[in-house]
This record gives C-alpha cells, sequence and structure tokens, in this order.
C-alpha cells in the first residue's frame, strides 16, 4: 500500500509539533534548573535536612532563584546542602545571608529560603562560600505533640460523656437534684421555712426592743434602772478620779524633779 501525499504531510505535520513539544519542555525544564543562564554555588550544613531532596527549589524573597544540587552526609549530625544559583540575584545574596529549610505551603515540597543579609556587611556571597544555617522546623516532633493532646482531648471528651450520661441518668447528687423533683421541691421547702424563721427572729426582736423601753418607762421599775444608771455613773466617776489623781500625783513628780535640777 502506498502512502499518499496528504498522510506523509500528516506525519510530518505531527512529527513537527512533537519535536517542537520536546525542545518546549527542555527550555522550560532548563529555565527552571538553570541550565541556560550562568550559575554560582553555594553551600550550608544542617543537622537535619528533613525531607529535603535534590532538585528542590532554593528561593529568595519568594522568588526561584536556583535549586538544590547536592546533599552529603559529612558526620551523624551534619549534613551537606549544595545550591546552584542564578548569577542574575547573586548582587542580592550577601555574605552574611542565611539558609533556612521551609516547604512551598502547608504540606508542598521542601526547599531552601535564604535570607538576603546585607545587616553586618555589603559584601556578596563568593563562589562555593559556606553560608550560616537555621536549623529546620521538627515538623515530626510538631506531629507528635499534636497526637498527643488530640488523644488527650478524646479521653477527656469521653469522661466528660459519661459524667453527662450518669448527671442525665440521675445518678450521683447533681444528677437526683436535676432530675428528682421531690428532692428540688424539699429543698425549695426548706429555703421557704428559714427565710420565715429569719422573719420571725426579726420581728421577735423588734418586739423586745420595744417591751424593753416599756418597762423603763413603767412607775413600778422606774427605781430599779435609775439605781442601776446610778452605779453606772458612779463607778464612771469613781474611774476618772482616780485617773486625776494620777495625773496629779505625776505632775508633781516632774516638778520637784526640775525644780532639783534647777537647784543643781
Amino acid at each position: 500500500m502506498k502512502t499518499t501525499t496528504g498522510q506523509k504531510l500528516k506525519i510530518g505535520i505531527f512529527t513537527a509539533i512533537g519535536i517542537a513539544i520536546l525542545f518546549a519542555a527542555v527550555f522550560l525544564i532548563g529555565s527552571q534548573k538553570n541550565m541556560f543562564s550562568s550559575t554560582y554555588r553555594i553551600n550550608g550544613v544542617f543537622k537535619n535536612v528533613g525531607g529535603l531532596q535534590v532538585g528542590n527549589n532554593v528561593r529568595l524573597a519568594g522568588i526561584n532563584v536556583g535549586v538544590v544540587d547536592g546533599i552529603t552526609i559529612l558526620t551523624d549530625t551534619s549534613v551537606r546542602v549544595d545550591l546552584t544559583l542564578n548569577s542574575h540575584y547573586k548582587e542580592f545574596v550577601k555574605s552574611d545571608a542565611k539558609l533556612s529549610i521551609g516547604s512551598d505551603g502547608l504540606i508542598g515540597d521542601k526547599l531552601i529560603t535564604i535570607s538576603p543579609g546585607g545587616a553586618t556587611t555589603t559584601e556578596m556571597a563568593k563562589e562555593g562560600q559556606k553560608l550560616a544555617t537555621i536549623p529546620p522546623f521538627d515538623t515530626d516532633k510538631l506531629i507528635a505533640k499534636a497526637t498527643k493532646v488530640l488523644d488527650n482531648v478524646a479521653e477527656l471528651s469521653g469522661d466528660l460523656s459519661e459524667i453527662v450520661a450518669k448527671v442525665n441518668g440521675g445518678k450521683g447528687s447533681i444528677g437526683r437534684l436535676l432530675n428528682n423533683d421531690k428532692m428540688a421541691k424539699d429543698m425549695e421547702h426548706t429555703v421557704n421555712e428559714a427565710k420565715n424563721t429569719m422573719t420571725s427572729v426579726k420581728k421577735t426582736t423588734g418586739t423586745l426592743n420595744e417591751d424593753l423601753k416599756a418597762a423603763q418607762n413603767n412607775f413600778l421599775l422606774k427605781g430599779f434602772f435609775k439605781k442601776k444608771e446610778k452605779a453606772a455613773q458612779a463607778k464612771k466617776d469613781s474611774v476618772n478620779k482616780a485617773n486625776g489623781v494620777v495625773d496629779t500625783t505625776a505632775k508633781k513628780k516632774r516638778k520637784g524633779f526640775l525644780g532639783l535640777g534647777g537647784k543643781g
């Protein structure tokens, strides 16, 4: 079967489109990985890279400026991370800049974030320079703590549900009080009786005061109350007199002391 001119044309068009897509993909990936631009390398040492991988982005002020070029374990407590950056942003990365590990969104890929620096120097970071690093946030510890808190909340919720069920079922003092109408009525009756008792006490006190005043004005008991008043007044006078004698003696002693002092 011979291939017609139309079929050849279609094959040529599809081939051209495929090649164009391939070149576009290569160009796009190369642009993201800085394959077609001038680059330079810096590095930093972390205690834990927290899931960072080769090929992850490097950001400066929220802009992708490079990629993670390599991750090397130096010791059991240190990991070296090599970065390849676009030379176009070199002037913004100072020698006192710091590297930190973050994430693209809440659950996105890990990435390196560069703080520009410039607080202590204006010198740009050099090729192959080791920059200071900030320890990454330990997500595993956070998740472990959150899980523990959620477990405690679940346990507390279960206990509260059990308590509420018992109260609704009339168990315990609070449950009986809330669900037993007779107990509530008895308590209300007790409170009312206490109020009535206090009212009676107030009335009795007022009556006693009135009776006492009437007794004081009664001609049969006037003498008794007058004797009481005279005895109280006499006691008060004797106390005042004794105080006056003490004061006079003290004054005489002071005068005698001053007189002796004058003679000397």
